[in-house]
Order: C-alpha cells, then structure tokens, then sequence
C-alpha cells in the first residue's frame, strides 16, 4: 500500500507544475545525463511559488553542462499585470553582473599583456591616486578582492538633485553640446559630472582595517583607464575583443539605443529620477548618470549570450580553439585571494562562502555542492550567474525582482537562486554516482 502522504505529496507537485507550466514561456530542455521530468517539476514548483510571493513577476533559468545548454525555460510575466510573457530571449539588466562581464576580462587581457600588474600600486595607472596617502600605495588585487578598504558605494544622484526636483547646472531635457551623456529619454547629463564622479572616488575615505568590504567605485573608473590603456572607445574595445568573437550580439549598455528585436524586461517604476518605469536604461542611477556605460552596471544581454561568457570562462579563456584570455591568468582571477582574512573574493569573481561545503542548503552560497574552482557573480536587478570548471556546470538565473521597486526581497528570502542551483548540482552528480 502506498504512503499516503508521499501520494498527496506527489499530486502537490503535479499541480504546482500544471501552474508553472501556464506560467512559463518558451523552453529548452535535453534529457541527456539527467532526470528532466523530475528536474523541471521541481524548478516549477520553486519558481511558481516565487512568482506568487512576489519575488519577481517572471523570470527565467539557463543551465549548460559539458558546454552543452540542457535546460532554458522562462517563466512568469514582465510585470505583475500578467500582460507581457516572458520569453527565452528577452534582454535584462544585468546590474553587478556588469563587472565581471564587462570591465573584467577586459582588465585580464590587460594583465595578460603586461599593461597591467597586479600587485603595483593602482596608483601607477590612475593619477589622480599618487597624492593621495590612504589610496597611493592600494594595489589592483586589493581593490579586486574588495580587500582595499574603500568606501562601500556613493550615491551620486544627491548632488544633481535637490528638493525633489533636477539640478539644471548638471542635468537637462535635451542634448546640447555639452550635455551629451543621455540616462534616460528626456535626461542627458553635463559631459563634465563625469569628472565630479571621478573627483569624489579619488577624495573619499579608506578604511584602516583591510579587511573584505564590498566596494563597486572603482569599477566607475575602469572604463576610463581600460579606454586609456587600450587607445580604444571601452564600449567598442568590449565589442571587438569579446562579444563579436563570442558570438555575444545582445550584450552591450543602452540596448533601447540598439534597434533588437528582443523585448527588454523592465526594472523599476522610478519615482525620483526618470519618474517612470524604467526599461531599456539601466537601473543602477551611478551608472545612468555616466550616460549607462559603466563598469559597476550597465551591461545588458540575453541568457543565451550570457552562457556564451560564462562558458567562455569556464573554459578558462578557451573558445572556438583560440586562447582569448590565457589559461594562468583566467586560474588567477577565479581562485580566492584573501581566505586567511575570511574574504572569499577572487579578482572580481564572487566564490562560494568558506567552508560553504560543510554548510546547509539555507546557510550555503551557493550551492553546497558548488566545487570551491567555482565563480561568478550575482545583480542587485536579481540577476545570478556562476560556472565550475571541475563539475562543467553554468547556471544562469534573470529576473526582474526590483520591479516595481527595490524593496521587494523575497527574492534572497526564499533563498531561490541557491536552491534552484542546488537542483541541478543534485541531478548531476547523482547521475554521476549511479554511473
């Protein structure tokens, strides 16, 4: 006689899944090396369950194993009015994903060709830093590792905003000669704040304790220094040396600007700068200012060229037989720099906790089974993504959980980036064991 509650248990499931099968788009799926019918019921079953807790009003998950992508389902709508369906190739906000698909191999090909060192004062290369005691002497790995000790994050909009309502001095409705930088379709920014941006992350404080503390500010000027080091526009250096050879059409800044045919998602519904919204700028309000090319956000792109990077960095800087990035220096940037100090960072790349291995699925990031050769990186948007060498695994979560504001958490709250990964991880290495 069967369990009864391993029956009602079973019916819970298979109608949580006939939800989140009206609820999803398009999808792809192989079932080679893994149960897909029982993977699928439980990816429905979370995803539905995040969609009815406001999590995100829809969303979609990419996993590739062995270079091979083996599953890419959408679900859920744009936004909560259930009109627009999500679809596999929607564009997104990639938010702090930016940086490590963005500013950072372009940094690494940089390392690779000896413009850039390492452990030389960042100083050597940004000037505006030799005068300055607290910052003269930080080096690149720590400012990477977020081992520097610099300031967590400046708001910018305050200084081009006061009681409510736009500076003229620094913002306008329309373009002039000089104010070309555009965030938004009737704000275009004074070419000169850029300057003023750079001018406060130059004088602000450093902590004496170098200890790990996340810090996005220098990823405002790397595009700066990539274009000088480079001699090349950092938009067009991106474009030429990796999404054109990768095959990485979507992945830009400013996609309303692009003429795609793909929708692009929206973010928030903006009450105090752009009071609308926003779909097609990015979210992030310090990149905006900078006109949307940035290295903190920015970044914008499908899931199916996502995977394209990701892949690219699971291969450690391998694609098509050609060595983009060299294989030493990829190693380099993806290992933890500072794990004595508790810091889990490797050069840019997020890695999983210390000893996340020995932790529970509610306490682990990510995923417990995650390998510790693992990295990537996740998007205040809601967006995740992370590769592992050892087990050949890329997963790939997009959402839009800002809409229709930022204090929508139930997205960390129910925990379901790190238990979707945990699904596949799970499936795969108990298809491994078996065999």
């Amino acid at each position: 006689m069967k369990n009864p509650i391993l029956v009602i248990l079973s019916i819970f499931l298979l109608i949580q899944h006939n939800k989140a099968q009206q609820l999803s788009g398009d999808s792809i799926m192989s079932e080679k090396s893994f149960d897909s019918v029982s993977v699928t019921i439980k990816v429905d079953s979370i995803m539905t369950n995040g969609i009815q807790n406001h999590a995100f009003p829809g969303a979609q998950v990419l996993v590739a194993k062995n270079n091979e992508v083996i599953f890419h389902k959408a679900y859920g709508y744009h936004t909560y009015d259930s009109i627009q369906k999500v679809s596999l190739t929607d564009v997104y906000d990639l938010a702090s994903v930016t940086k490590i698909t963005a500013p950072l191999p372009a940094i690494m090909k940089l390392v690779d060709e000896k413009k850039l060192d390492l452990d030389l004062p960042f100083s050597t290369y940004w000037k505006p830093w030799r005068n300055r005691k607290t910052k003269k002497n930080i080096t690149l790995r720590e400012i990477l590792s977020h081992q520097a000790g610099l300031t967590p994050y400046i708001v910018f909009l305050s200084k081009v905003i006061k009681n409510g309502k736009l500076k003229k001095k620094f913002v306008k409705n329309s373009t002039s000669k000089k104010f070309q930088k555009q965030a938004y379709t009737n704000i275009f920014v004074k070419d000169r704040f850029q300057r003023k941006i750079y001018r406060i992350i130059n004088r602000s404080k450093v902590s004496d304790d170098k200890i790990y503390k996340y810090s996005g500010l220098t990823f405002l000027i790397f595009p700066e220094l990539i274009a000088k080091l480079t001699q090349t526009d950092y938009e067009t250096y991106l474009q030429e040396q990796f999404y054109k050879p990768l095959g990485a059409h979507t992945l830009g800044f400013n996609p309303s600007k692009k003429g795609f045919p793909n929708t692009i998602v929206p973010t928030e519904n903006d009450t105090l700068f752009r009071k609308d919204l926003v779909k097609g700028w990015v979210h992030d309000e310090n990149a905006s200012l900078l006109g949307g090319v940035s290295g903190n956000a920015g970044l914008f792109g499908t899931a199916d060229d996502l995977v394209k990077m990701m892949l690219f960095y699971q291969n450690y800087g391998l694609h098509n037989g050609k060595q983009m990035i060299s294989k030493e220096t990829m190693k380099e940037f993806a290992r933890i720099q500072f794990p004595q100090n508790q810091n889990r960072r490797g050069l840019g790349f997020d890695k999983p906790l210390i000893g996340n291995d020995t932790l529970s699925l509610k306490d682990a990031y990510p995923s417990p089974l995650a390998s510790q050769s693992s990295f990537g990186h996740s998007g205040f948007t809601g967006t995740f993504v992370w590769t592992d060498p050892e087990n050949q695994l890329v997963f790939i979560f997009l959402s839009n959980r800002v809409y229709p504001t930022r204090s929508h958490r139930n997205l960390y709250e129910l925990n379901i980036r790190t238990e979707l990964q945990h699904i596949f991880y799970k499936a795969f290495l108990a298809n491994t064991n078996h065999n």
